[in-house]
């Protein structure tokens, strides 16, 4: 797909992440990805809400590092990160 729609159902949002639809469902079970809205009765996902998402996840657009590697770095130390 060249032009990704704003809206998309729940296979294309997965596409979109790159995530097969299982994967993309745990992430937004999970809270990493943003929860769907009714659209014609029907679950789409903002594309905006996933890139805000992704870019939180990644630590793009932010002075702060990505929660996995402060986590990670909690744990093990600054030497593991």
């Amino acid at each position: 797909m060249t032009a990704w729609p704003r809206a998309m159902k729940r296979a294309n949002a997965a596409a979109y992440c790159d995530l097969s639809e299982s994967a993309f469902e745990r992430e937004v079970l999970e809270g990493r990805l943003p929860q769907p809205v009714k659209l014609g009765n029907r679950d789409h996902w903002c594309k905006n809400a996933l890139d805000a998402a992704l870019d939180h996840i990644t630590g793009q657009g932010q002075d702060n590092e990505p929660d996995y590697r402060r986590k990670h770095r909690e744990k093990y130390g600054q030497e593991a990160a």
